[in-house]
C-alpha cells in the first residue's frame, strides 16, 4: 500500500476530516531528513504492511494507524523528548481535526508506549509496540542492513561505545521472555527476532 492511501484510511478509520496536504507533506518531510538511516519512510512503510495484516487486532485502528504516522515524526538522535515532541504534534493535528480529549489521550498514549521503557498492557499499545519492533524479526539481510542504518544514525559516537550501548541495549530486549505481546507477531516473528539479536550481539561483542 502507498503512504497515501495509508494516510487517507487512517482518516476515514478515524471518522474525522483529513487535515490538508501541508500535514502530510510536512511529515514525509521529517521521515526524510538527512540525518536519518533508519527512522525513514522505509521503516514507516514496513510498519504499515505489517499493520495491513494485523488490522483486525486493533481496538481503534485508526488510532493505532495514526500512531503508526506520528511515533517517529520528530526524531534526533541527541534527544529523549522524540517521543514526546512527536505526541505533541499528533496532538495538535488531532485537535484540528476536531478529535475529541479521549481520542487524543489514547493516540498519545500509543506513540509514548513506542518508548519501550516499560511492557504495553493495554491491547492497542501492544499493537503499536509490536508493530514498531517487527524489524527484530525482519529477514536477516533486512535486519543487518537495519543495523548498518542504526550505526549511520549515531555516526556520532565512537566505535567502541557504541558496540558496547547498542549490545547492552540489544541484550535487553533479548533477555525479555517476551519480544512481541501479540499472539500474531510473537508467533511470525518471535523465534527469527532472537535469532536477529543474539547474532548482532555476538558480533558487537566480537
Amino acid at each position: 500500500m502507498r503512504l497515501q492511501d495509508a494516510w487517507r484510511n487512517t482518516w476515514i478509520d478515524l471518522a474525522l476530516p483529513a487535515p490538508g496536504p501541508e500535514v502530510l507533506q510536512a511529515l514525509l518531510e521529517r521521515y526524510g531528513e538527512s540525518h536519518r538511516a533508519y527512522h525513514t519512510a522505509q521503516h514507516l512503510a514496513e510498519c504499515f504492511q505489517h499493520f495491513d495484516g494485523a488490522r483486525p487486532l486493533a481496538a481503534h485502528a485508526g488510532e493505532v494507524a495514526l500512531a503508526l504516522w506520528f511515533h517517529d515524526a520528530i526524531y534526533d538522535p541527541h534527544s529523549a523528548r522524540n517521543e514526546a515532541d512527536s505526541a505533541d504534534w499528533a496532538d495538535r493535528v488531532l485537535v484540528s481535526a476536531g478529535a475529541g480529549a479521549a481520542m487524543r489521550d489514547r493516540v498519545r498514549g500509543l506513540i509514548m508506549a513506542t518508548r519501550h521503557a516499560a511492557d504495553p498492557v493495554a491491547p492497542d499499545a501492544q499493537l503499536t509496540v509490536d508493530i514498531d519492533l517487527s524489524i527484530l524479526g525482519a529477514a536477516p539481510a533486512r535486519f543487518a542492513e537495519y543495523e548498518t542504518q542504526v550505526r549511520r544514525e549515531y555516526a556520532f559516537v565512537p566505535e567502541a561505545e557504541f558496540r558496547q550501548r547498542r549490545a547492552r541495549i540489544l541484550r535487553q530486549f533479548l533477555d525479555r521472555p517476551a519480544l512481541f505481546a501479540t499472539r500474531h507477531f510473537h508467533a511470525r516473528l518471535e523465534a527469527l527476532a532472537r535469532r536477529n539479536l543474539a547474532s548482532a550481539i555476538a558480533a558487537l561483542e566480537a
